[in-house]
């Protein structure tokens, strides 16, 4: 059945794109009515500033968070195109240990689960620098990225890895499977979020799935981001937040039901959903997802009311985090951030947090060092310099790998150096 077919009639789709218009959403169609929360105005979390630009006008956005009343999908405006977003971009996965260390599992998980062999072919959509598919293609699986970064992409082709540099959607798939280049297994980590047209996005996986082909695909859980006050999780880049009730939705509109799904401690709390064709029987639904729908059943993620009260405890850490800098400043102590990640820039724009409160940050991507984050203009250093600075409070912005980072930076403890946290709740670890 089309998406089309499963929409209510009220819904608002442009007769010039065949997308949802402005204020409506991206799945559905239906009018936004409730908010969820609302962060002010935000640059783009990954337009890093150049000391040239520094006296230059910033371009600065709403970042306001609505939940779809029809089909519960959260979200925000597109206010910025993808190909202006990812075009050019300055994130590698490859900087993070503990990412690579996850990528490697999985595939190891799914050469094992799925028995690839050299015969079957994979592709992930959003492949980045080549940080997973590495693992297959030292396998001998056939492998191919698709990413719309031309300098990540690079770096992907110097690890071996054949990479398109394109957008992922029905135009590239059909060219694809038109060659004769169907998957058995269609990945994409971390990149649902990052699709402005998702009905496109995800139609184009149907097209470019073999019939008996599987696709994973990893996204922060909404469950966790609304319990866990991960506001700092919204950003312009991310236009979509998912709830498995919202994404087994919209995958089963394009004829991909969901037939398991995993929790992941990644970003938070992930889970990676696993998808089959609707006339691919042989999958069968496992119990972890029977579990989990009942868990979004009972917290009433399919109810407006379940995310009513998100926005003041939002507007408590804030208060919270901006007190303990306050006091600390107040008190000689001196402050510097540890990384340089999207999730950081929306909680130093939402906190006013700038260089009154922290010196500088580190960064282990040396693409960003010399620049500034946006809004707040803070210099993004090499790690050395925190060494040299000597902080009271290393303020850890990508909290989601806090353990990796307190253990590669444990010689802090030398001078009486400290960690803050800021999410859930501000929190400092000796």
């Amino acid at each position: 059945m089309a998406v089309l077919d499963r929409i209510p009639l009220h819904s608002e789709f442009s007769p010039r794109t065949g997308r949802p218009t402005s204020g409506s959403c991206r799945f559905c169609g239906t009018r936004f009515a409730n908010r969820v929360v609302d962060l002010g105005m935000s640059p783009l979390c990954e337009s890093f500033i150049g000391y040239d630009q520094l006296n230059q006008m910033e371009r600065f956005y709403p970042l306001q968070v609505w939940v779809c009343h029809e089909c519960y999908l959260v979200q925000i405006e597109e206010y910025v195109s993808g190909e202006e977003i990812f075009s050019d971009y300055a994130y590698f996965s490859s900087f993070s240990d503990s990412w690579l260390n996850h990528a490697k599992s999985y595939v190891e998980q799914m050469i094992a689960q799925l028995e690839l062999t050299r015969r079957n072919r994979v592709v992930e959509i959003a492949s980045n620098d080549g940080y997973l598919l590495q693992f297959f293609v030292q396998r001998g699986i056939q492998s191919l990225g698709i990413e719309p970064a031309a300098n990540v992409a690079k770096a992907a082709e110097a690890k071996g890895v054949p990479t398109l540099v394109r957008f992922f959607g029905t135009d590239l798939a059909r060219e694809l499977a038109a060659a004769g280049q169907q998957a058995d297994l269609i990945l994409g980590n971390n990149v649902l979020a990052q699709v402005p047209d998702l009905n496109d996005f995800v139609a184009g996986i149907t097209i470019l799935l073999a019939p008996s082909g599987v696709v994973t695909i990893e996204f922060p859980h909404l469950l966790r981001t609304i319990d866990g006050n991960q506001f700092d999780q919204i950003y312009h880049e991310h236009f979509s937040y998912f709830s498995l009730y919202a994404v087994e939705r919209i995958f089963l509109a394009h004829g991909l039901p969901i037939f398991d799904v995993e929790e992941l401690p990644t970003h938070g709390g992930s889970i990676r959903i696993y998808a089959r064709h609707a006339d691919d029987h042989s999958k069968e639904t496992t119990r972890r997802l029977i579990e989990l729908r009942q868990v979004e059943e009972e917290a009433g993620v399919a109810s407006i009311e379940y995310y009513a009260g998100f926005e003041k405890k939002v507007h408590a850490t804030k208060r919270k985090l901006l007190e303990f800098l306050i006091e600390a400043k107040a008190s000689g102590k001196k402050v510097v951030g540890y990384g340089a990640p999207g999730k950081g820039n929306t909680l130093l724009n939402f906190c006013g947090i700038r260089t009154d409160f922290v010196d500088f940050t580190v960064d282990r991507n040396p693409h960003k060092h010399g620049k500034y984050l946006p809004g707040t203009h803070i210099p993004i250093l090499a790690p050395e310099r925190l060494w040299d600075a000597k902080p009271d409070y290393v303020l850890i912005l990508p909290w989601n790998l806090r353990s990796e980072i307190m253990s590669q930076l444990a010689g802090i403890r030398q001078w009486g150096g400290k960690f803050l946290v800021p999410i859930p709740e501000v929190a400092v670890f000796p």
